[in-house]
């Protein structure tokens, strides 16, 4: 999930730092480090997260599971 993460980060022309801040801004307390590590895959993002990653990105939740 985590390469899905990053392609749609990139996608969207957003980095790390600014993806964190629109997240804190929507009520998720996600640190850019902690982002990176759902990004390498070594912590398990939260529905919650993806719920609001699915509206910052405007697209639909088995862009997150491709592939898997």
């Amino acid at each position: 999930m985590g390469y899905n993460l990053r392609r749609l980060r990139n996608n969207s022309g957003l980095s790390q730092e600014k993806l964190c801040a629109e997240l804190q801004r929507r009520g998720c307390d996600i640190g850019r480090t902690t982002y990176a590590k759902y990004e390498s895959g070594e912590l398990n993002i939260k529905v919650s997260v993806i719920i609001e990653l699915k509206s910052i990105y405007n697209c639909d939740f088995d862009e997150f599971f491709k592939g898997l």
